[in-house]
This record gives structure tokens, C-alpha cells and sequence, in this order.
């Protein structure tokens, strides 16, 4: 059974697909292709957000695919600096018009901080109860299908477990082979939080790494293949992204299993030192 009809059921009992396509850093008179490629490739759960100014192409893409509505998932994300009621009321609106879509399947706020104040120590911890609150509201009035959280470390998760009425239903967190945030994942999946790991292959850089590409030629598959199966292993749900339909295509070829003993290889790897022409990305540059 191809990884792309398979699903995890979120704890509202939404059910979302293992595997989704990422569209970050593709402009928005360009990503319509790609999302088209994609859901033709057999990809039913699309990712996007305000930030990447590209809702209005990606919903282009998704009418264009001649698959139903109902039968693909479309994430969003809150921008990262809007931390009040009416700017996140404002915001999800205005994301669901761009988008040119009745409903969203999941909306998050796309981090604790703003992007220039990033793990800078401050929490915002009331302007995200105030997005929640709208989110919230979003939600109940059918709206948006799931809410979550993106970039949130345990105590960003605290403030909405202990005072939102409804529980963050994913995190979204940078996660991959040389750097996996297992404390926090382990936080996440008790409180029955799916994780979902964006850049599963460090946005092009794992495939650098020389102990990575041995393993992965072990079984017959690449690099990038063997990132993203071993994210699912870990119970996450991968994001990859690609402009290169052929990238698109094999990225969801996982027809394998990492034996124990090579996950937990995996698991130890030494932690990546260097992102690249990634490296000034709030995501990445980070201790």
C-alpha cells in the first residue's frame, strides 16, 4: 500500500495523511504546478502559509487537479507575528479568501515568536492565547477542520494545554536525521499531539552527509527516501518539498523498513553543523 493513502488520525479524530507536500520558498506564480504535479502524483495533503505568500497559487494548484475539495487536506499557517484576537479573526479570513477555499483542514500559528524575536526567550505566551482564542473559534464554527501549533517548545504548549479550551491537535518542528528534538516529541505524542517534521531532509543538506548515503544505497534507496522513512518510523508526519516532479514522485516511494538496529543509528547521528544557503533562516539558525 503506497504511504500516500495511508493516515493518522488526529485526536479530534480528523483523519490527516502520513505524508504531506511542502510548498515553503515556492513563489506564488509558480507553486500552482507543483501542488498540481503533486496531487496527480497521489498527494493528498497540501501545505502552506501566510508567510510564504502563496495561498492564492496553492489553491490555484488544488482547483486545477481535478481531485474533489473534500478528498485533499490543506494546511495554513498564522502568521508568526500576529499575537491578537482581532489581527488572527482578520488573518484567517483573509487566508480562506486568498485561498479561495469554504473551509481549511488545519490552520497553526507558525510560532511562538515573531520571526525577528525567534527563541529570543520571550514566550508571547497571551498573544498566543489570543490567536488560539480565534483559532478556536474558527474552528467551532466549522471553519477550520484541526488546529495546531508550529516551532512550539514544551512550555509554548503548556500555556495553550492549561488555558485553551480545545488541545493543539499537531507541532509542526524542524525534524530530521541529525537533528530530531526527541524530548519534545516524546512531550508531544503524550498529550496525543502528532508531530510534524518540516525539512525531513534539512532542506537539501542531509544529502551531504556520507554515513547517511551508505545506508540508504543498504536499501536501494536515496538519501532524501531514507530521511523521510525514517521521520514516519518515528511516528511523525514528514514534509517534503520539490519543484522536480520526478523529487515529487519518489519522495513518497517508501515501499521499505529501517531495520532497528539502523534507526537507532539514525537516531545517534552527530547533529548537523551547517544549513547552508539555508543557514539564515530563523527555522535553522538555531542552537
Amino acid at each position: 500500500m503506497s504511504i500516500l493513502t495511508e493516515q493518522y488520525a488526529l485526536s479530534n479524530g480528523v483523519k490527516i495523511p502520513k505524508i504531506g507536500f511542502g510548498t515553503w520558498l515556492v513563489d506564488d506564480d509558480k507553486v500552482a504546478k507543483p501542488v498540481e504535479d503533486a496531487i496527480k502524483g497521489g498527494y493528498r495533503h497540501i501545505d502552506t502559509a501566510q508567510a510564504y505568500e502563496n495561498e492564492h497559487g496553492v489553491g490555484e494548484g488544488i482547483r486545477n487537479s481535478g481531485v474533489a475539495r473534500e478528498d485533499i487536506f490543506v494546511t495554513t499557517k498564522l502568521a508568526a507575528e500576529i499575537k491578537s484576537y482581532p489581527e488572527a479573526v482578520e488573518a484567517i479570513g483573509q487566508s480562506l479568501k486568498t485561498m479561495g477555499v469554504d473551509y481549511l483542514d488545519m490552520m497553526i500559528i507558525h510560532s511562538p515568536q515573531p520571526w525577528n524575536d525567534f527563541r529570543s526567550g520571550e514566550h508571547y505566551f497571551e498573544g498566543n492565547l489570543e490567536a488560539w482564542h480565534a483559532m478556536e473559534e474558527a474552528y467551532n464554527d466549522g471553519k477550520i477542520r484541526a488546529i495546531g501549533v508550529s516551532n512550539f517548545e514544551q512550555e509554548d504548549l503548556e500555556n495553550i494545554l492549561e488555558n485553551g479550551t480545545i488541545k493543539p491537535m499537531v507541532n509542526q518542528v524542524l525534524a530530521h536525521v541529525s537533528n530530531t528534538p526527541f524530548d519534545l516529541i516524546q512531550y508531544c505524542q503524550k498529550h496525543d499531539i502528532l508531530v510534524e517534521a518540516y525539512s525531513p531532509v534539512a532542506h537539501g543538506e542531509i544529502l551531504n552527509n556520507q554515513q547517511i548515503k551508505e545506508l540508504a544505497e543498504k536499501y536501494n534507496v536515496s538519501t532524501a527516501q531514507l530521511s523521510i522513512r525514517y521521520c514516519l518510523q518515528l511516528g511523525l508526519l514528514p514534509l517534503p518539498k520539490s519543484e522536480n516532479p520526478d523529487h515529487i514522485r519518489s519522495n513518497a516511494e517508501l515501499d521499505f523498513e529501517i531495520s532497528a538496529e539502523d534507526l537507532n543509528k539514525l537516531k545517534q547521528m552527530e547533529r548537523i553543523k551547517d544549513y547552508g544557503d539555508a543557514s539564515s533562516f530563523p527555522v535553522f539558525d538555531q542552537d
